[in-house]
């Protein structure tokens, strides 16, 4: 079971930095050409926002486990992180866009296992 929950918070540490990272450092029209069209519907400054949250939550899913120290933070940037696909969720079908939804109901699973196992329900 933990080699499970650290492969997925990988994924997710992963995917999330990736994302957090994109969306710091390009404008809004940029992120939209290269895929991230969930962003539309938002201003840049809350688009920026999320990033710093997606990084922090990058932090949260590892340095816990890594360092020892303060392990509540790993489930509940776990479920931070599935908040944000909840969101990034609603955009994406408000954009009739399929496949996006898929991979957001694929990240908040991992999100919330990740969760759910670190919580030790």
């Amino acid at each position: 079971m933990n080699i499970a929950l650290w492969i997925s918070q990988g994924v997710l540490a992963v995917v999330f930095l990736i994302s957090g990272t994109l969306k710091s450092t390009q404008s809004k029209d940029r992120m939209i050409a290269t895929g991230q069209t969930g962003v539309v519907f938002f201003p840049l400054p809350v688009i920026r926002i999320v990033a710093a949250l997606e990084l922090a939550a990058v932090a949260g899913l590892l340095l816990p486990g890594l360092t020892g120290i303060a392990p509540e933070l790993t489930p509940a940037a776990a479920i931070g992180l599935a908040v944000v696909m909840v969101g990034a969720a609603v955009s994406h079908t408000r954009l009739k866009e399929v496949r996006a939804v898929s991979t957001n109901v694929v990240l908040f699973a991992l999100c919330v296992f990740v969760a759910w196992g670190r919580l030790g329900v």
